[in-house]
């Protein structure tokens, strides 16, 4: 077998949160009961790493605060293992559903402690959710005054509960009064003139895998890199399962026991990197703390 075409570096990345902090689930595993269930990240986390150094890859993990701050050990591992920290707020809790200064909170305090954990700068940032969607704009602002470099929010489709159908499907920078953002928005096939949703997650795990080889190979055949995600919990087929609905319990736990097959078809296809990479910065960690290198590359290859 051929290895995977560096013609494109695409992005690989990692929403880092626990199982039950699932937006689908959240009306029946309310956010006092998170303490009392049993962590599985850290078992997950690790075999995710495990397979991206199978395959010479790096990525992206936008983790949450709430995880770095009872779990250290698992960012430093993804630190350790060469990949890029990014935040993914501090409590799950969508930016639809916060104040501009709620989410200033949400976004300083993940910031500061990954980089505290990690030794080297976070710059980036994804909403849980890709809950920046029309009309909260506003975060973008928020995102520039606390030294965000780019997002990885935006998801360029028309779906309930979010979506963003008027963004550009490749990356792009967005200016705002505060300063400038790149952003990375979520990869989409184009199949009979409509763009679909092929970016990973729960599309991942139901829909065909040739949908998602479809939409890496038409960013390929442009030099654009697509954005890829996943959450540790979907390489977890033997996670708890929760008490809800008959539709939720299918979308959360339907093809669990496929994506581990589908992530190494994927890695052996095709080639990743972390967005920090993608967007020209090395991140690195140093003995004097924090470091930032100058961009050197720009986003078509």
């Amino acid at each position: 077998m051929t290895g995977p075409s560096t013609a494109t570096s695409h992005i690989f990345t990692v929403d880092v949160e626990e199982y039950f902090q699932v937006r689908a689930l959240e009306h029946d595993v309310p956010r006092e009961r998170w303490e009392s269930l049993p962590s599985r990240v850290q078992a997950s986390v690790d075999e995710l790493l495990a397979l991206l150094a199978q395959h010479g890859a790096r990525g992206t993990f936008f983790t949450l605060g709430w995880v770095a701050e009872r779990h250290p050990e698992v960012v430093r591992a993804i630190a350790e293992g060469g990949h890029e920290l990014g935040s993914h707020g501090w409590s799950h809790r969508p930016v639809y559903a916060l104040s501009p200064d709620e989410f200033r909170r949400e976004v300083r305090s993940s910031k500061a402690i990954l980089e505290d954990v990690a030794g080297h700068p976070v710059i980036g940032f994804r909403a849980p959710n890709f809950s920046i969607t029309p009309g909260s704009e506003w975060a973008f602002d928020v995102l520039c005054e606390e030294g965000y470099q780019y997002d990885s929010s935006l998801f360029p489709i028309r779906r309930p509960g979010y979506g963003y159908p008027s963004c550009p499907p490749l990356p792009h920078i967005i200016s705002r009064p505060s300063g400038t953002l790149c952003e990375f928005p979520l990869a989409t096939a184009l199949w009979c003139g409509m763009r679909l949703p092929a970016a990973g997650g729960a599309y991942f795990r139901h829909l065909p895998y040739a949908l998602t080889r479809r939409a890496f190979r038409q960013h390929s055949d442009n030099g654009i890199p697509a954005v890829f995600y996943l959450h540790p919990w979907e390489l977890d087929p033997g996670q708890p399962r929760l008490g809800t609905s008959p539709v939720t319990r299918m979308r959360h736990y339907g093809g669990l026991r496929r994506t581990r097959r589908r992530l190494q078809r994927l890695l052996a296809e095709f080639h990743f990197t972390s967005a920090a990479s993608r967007l020209g910065r090395r991140v690195v960690a140093s003995r004097s703390g924090p470091r930032r290198e100058t961009p050197v590359s720009v986003f078509p290859e």
